[in-house]
């Protein structure tokens, strides 16, 4: 497999020191070039390479299966875009102010804010408030190219929680899908444990045209959406088992069920995400597995929430939870049909 920052294995079978990004970038250009031979050989109709920059980055890593490319910026932790290939740019967010910037000390002082794209907090909120726990969202991942084409971001070990961070990102083959598992692991017993900890992965994605959460017929919600954050009024509706959210550009809203599905739908992409559910499990926020926020002016972006079940967590445990994006074009037809027609796939 390949590593940062170091390789091992097949052509390469020995370790590399340590090198500076421009040194690593260059390394796996060459490996990669090489069609990773002996090393690490990508599954079928999957490619992975690094670019020379993206957003001002040195560090990317670019998947391609012919379809559709996932974007990752280890020094930010994060997926920061899924697009289809040959666009320039794709569904997600990404925050023009902090690209090309490295982690910064204290991420979420106002002066930084949200870098956007895809990652991962542990649940329930209550359990940390603000900010989010150390590396959780606040370090530079460590990377490694699989044998089978898929690429794993890695933390350091949470301080305050115990728990590491792995998060693999893989193509299926003819299709424009990207599957992420992500896994805590309970390394040691933290300065701060929580008695149960849920796997949450946000998605920070550009102002929609509408986004969209079904609705369970025999959920916990039966209006549609959990009350704790309260019910847009202006902003949401349901109508025919199907919840409809738009951006409100003055004040932030947040909404939630128990549903498996969630669908942004822009001008010109439809983007659904999927979360397996466990029957029986309990979820946080009283029972809700799929959430969207919605951010007002002058930060026009919302997120895309998924959360797995509530676990006791101990070291050597381990906890996983698998997201699904699928990312489809828009036809021209209305929001609403574009939704129903992306959550009958």
């Amino acid at each position: 497999m390949l590593t940062g920052p170091h390789l091992s294995g097949g052509a390469f079978c020995r370790t590399l020191p340590p090198m500076n990004p421009a040194s690593l970038v260059a390394v796996i250009a060459v490996v990669v070039a090489a069609g990773l031979s002996g090393c690490a050989t990508t599954a079928a109709r999957t490619t992975v390479r690094t670019v020379e920059r993206h957003r001002g980055w040195h560090d990317a890593i670019v998947m391609a299966n012919g379809q559709v490319e996932a974007v990752l910026v280890p020094s930010v932790g994060r997926l920061m875009q899924f697009r289809f290939v040959g666009s320039p740019d794709g569904p997600l967010w990404e925050n023009g102010k902090l690209a090309g910037q490295p982690m910064p000390p204290k991420p979420w002082e106002a002066s930084h804010g949200s870098y956007g794209g895809d990652k991962t907090w542990p649940a329930p909120q209550s359990v940390w408030n603000w900010p989010p726990p150390d590396v959780f969202d606040a370090a530079p991942l460590a990377f490694r190219v699989q044998d089978d084409g898929s690429v794993v971001l890695v933390s350091p070990v949470s301080p305050r929680f115990g728990i590491r961070t792995e998060r693999k990102f893989s193509l299926v083959a003819d299709a424009p899908v990207l599957r992420v598992v992500t896994t805590y692991e309970r390394v040691v017993a933290g300065s701060e444990v929580p008695a149960e900890v849920s796997v949450w992965v946000i998605t920070q994605a550009k102002d929609p045209v509408a986004m969209f959460i079904p609705v369970p017929a025999s959920g916990r919600f039966p209006e549609g959406t959990s009350k704790q954050w309260g019910i847009p009024k202006d902003d949401m509706t349901v109508r025919d088992g199907l919840l409809r959210l738009t951006r409100d550009r003055k004040d932030s809203h947040k909404v939630g069920n128990d549903a498996g599905s969630m669908v942004w739908v822009g001008d010109l992409e439809v983007l659904r995400i999927d979360i397996g559910l466990e029957p029986g499990a309990t979820y946080p926020d009283g029972g809700c597995s799929a959430e969207i926020y919605t951010n007002p002016d002058p930060t026009p972006y919302v997120e895309l929430e998924t959360l797995g079940p509530l676990r006791a967590l101990r070291p050597g445990q381990r906890l996983s939870a698998t997201n699904t994006y699928t990312l489809l074009h828009r036809d021209g037809e209305a929001p609403e049909t574009a939704a129903r027609r992306a959550l009958a796939r």
